[in-house]
């Protein structure tokens, strides 16, 4: 695991235990406004460290979490997974199986 992921790690558990009261609060927030908001604070705790690979490491931690979420909407049916997200069939089944998700 590289510095940076380790550091969002550590930052999802710190702000996952000290925002779960918050999170009804903040219901409202669009995606965007969570992303930003997650972004800022990632950066502001970088303390100096050096970072790469910031747009990978992001899109890993979204992917994820997005695709079990639509697979549980859609109750674990491919074709409209695939077609919900835009996705052809072979590329969400390809990324279903890069996260254990299949």
């Amino acid at each position: 695991m590289s510095n940076s992921e380790s550091l969002l790690q550590q930052q999802a558990e710190t702000h996952t235990s000290l925002e779960q009261p918050l999170a009804a609060a903040n219901s409202t927030s669009s995606l965007r406004e969570n992303v930003e908001t997650a972004m800022a604070n990632y950066f502001k705790h970088l303390d100096g460290q050096p970072v790469s690979d910031v747009y990978q490491m992001v899109m890993s931690e979204i992917e994820a979490p997005l695709l079990e979420q639509v697979m549980k909407y859609v109750r674990n049916n491919q074709t409209k997974a695939a077609h919900l997200l835009g996705l052809n069939r072979g590329t969400l089944r390809k990324k279903l199986k890069q996260y254990g998700l299949l």
